[in-house]
């Protein structure tokens, strides 16, 4: 019997998903720059002669209060926004199930064990800070989420162009991450129950799968029944967000013949600027507007609940991440993609610890009760990420001149027909097509030497 053969780890991605991969990450990026405008703008709000103002417009209600909807502008923001951002996570979801990394169980073994191991290990490390420190184990979520959004900006700020197979991984890191957070958010922080909200939500969403397999066509008809279902999810007692994932995952992001793009594709094209342009800004707008103070500061990192946090998202998330892919890489045979090194993954393992926009949304759900310890654990989170965000910065300079190497060669198009030429390389008609190139070119350089070389008239002309 002949031994398994060695997969490629961080290997070169399928032309479909690196052009699907380059698209979604661009907007991400944009979305993470708007993030991270908005989380300065909140910080800024709070901490002026302004904060009254910033306290008035987060706590002011608004909504029809007979539907149970009258809501404060920052639970709207929570609660109403960030379904939109669950709605486009589903699709993401439901699209690397059938269509991209995570189909193939062996090719998504890494980045699902790598996610799994980058959750357990932020709440292994505030469990046992909370263990030693005498603090409340209700935080045990709130560092193990990944923003990859917020990521992506630091990307853009820094100026570094990581390889599409990294990006990748990356994505796909959060992509997992997100359905555990949503696994979390769904049983650990539903309160009590109320079943004919409850039933009334799961018919509507029933009759939202319905009209989708009937191919049944029209934003007003899924428009007004997304609304229902998300104020009867949200009056149940389940935390409105998880029907935004519902409706996400139950789109089609196969295509049929005659199709360019499957329909959560094209709806994903469409909702995901909305998702990171205006929900998620605006949801960091009125969550990450916490005072910081030298005295906050130093409490972040002397109370055990706060530094806890901050711990897991810069140390557990980094060694979670990179450990689990190295074991998993070891015990599956993955052989790392020759191009890279473990320190690459080590790179993006320290970037996931940027877990601002889940972690936030997780630390108000954990200490709702608690406002003085909901700003502090909202604090711990920006300090956590901003440090993660240092880190990974630091340590991704540290290789730019060989991710700008292999970006180049990625993106090469000599012939200029639209396809890198990294992925013809093995077909012989790309090589006598680079060879007609090089002719053509060599042919245009002899004619502008010998035009150089000759004389003009009427100069150097025997008389």
């Amino acid at each position: 019997m002949s031994a398994p053969t060695d997969r490629k780890f961080l290997g070169r991605l399928p032309l479909p998903e690196r052009r699907f991969l380059a698209d979604a990450l661009r907007t991400e990026t944009v979305g993470g720059v708007l993030l991270l405008v908005a989380a300065v703008a909140a910080l800024v709000w709070a901490n002026t002669p302004l904060s009254d103002s910033y306290e008035a417009v987060s706590d002011f209600h608004i909504g029809p209060a007979a539907l149970g909807l009258d809501l404060s502008i920052q639970h709207w923001a929570a609660d109403g926004l960030l379904a939109i951002f669950f709605f486009v996570a589903g699709i993401e979801l439901k699209r690397e199930l059938v269509a991209g990394e995570l189909r193939d169980p062996k090719a998504a073994a890494l980045p699902v064990i790598a996610a799994i191991c980058g959750m357990a290990a932020p709440a292994l490390v505030y469990a046992l800070v909370n263990a030693v420190g005498n603090g409340s184990m209700d935080g045990w979520a709130v560092p193990t989420a990944t923003d990859i959004a917020f990521a992506l900006a630091v990307l853009a700020v820094i100026g570094t162009s990581l390889p599409s197979s990294l990006r990748a991984f990356l994505l796909t890191l959060a992509v997992v991450d997100d359905l555990f957070a949503i696994l979390i958010i769904a049983v650990f922080f539903t309160s009590d129950l109320n079943f004919a909200a409850l039933g009334g939500a799961v018919a509507g969403l029933v009759l939202f799968w319905f009209l989708l397999r009937k191919d049944v066509r029209g934003w007003y008809v899924y428009v007004p029944l997304a609304l229902v279902i998300w104020g009867l999810m949200y009056n149940s007692g389940v935390h409105a967000t998880i029907a935004g994932v519902a409706m996400g995952l139950m789109l089609r992001c196969t295509t049929r013949e005659g199709e360019e793009h499957s329909p959560g594709e094209h709806i994903e094209h469409l909702v995901r600027p909305l998702s990171a342009g205006l929900a998620v800004p605006l949801f960091a707008l009125f969550s990450a507007g916490v005072s910081i103070s030298g005295g906050a500061i130093h409490d972040v990192f002397t109370q055990p609940v706060t530094l806890g946090v901050v711990l897991g998202l810069v140390v557990g998330k980094a060694i979670g991440i990179f450990g689990g892919t190295w074991l998993a890489a070891r015990f599956t045979r993955a052989e790392l993609n020759p191009e890279l090194a473990w320190p690459d993954v080590f790179a993006v393992a320290s970037l996931a610890g940027i877990g601002f926009t889940v972690s936030l949304l997780i630390g108000e759900l954990a200490f709702a009760g608690d406002a003085v310890l909901t700003d502090e654990v909202k604090a711990s989170v920006l300090i956590g990420s901003l440090i993660a965000a240092v880190l990974a910065s630091v340590l991704l300079k540290l290789r730019v001149r060989k991710y700008q190497a292999l970006v180049t060669a990625e993106e090469r198009d000599e012939d200029q027909d639209g396809i890198p030429d990294i992925y013809e390389e093995d077909d012989p008609e790309y090589h006598l097509r680079m060879a007609e190139i090089y002719e053509k070119k060599a042919a245009e350089h002899r004619e502008r030497a010998r035009l150089a070389g000759a004389p003009r008239d009427g100069a150097d002309r025997p008389a």
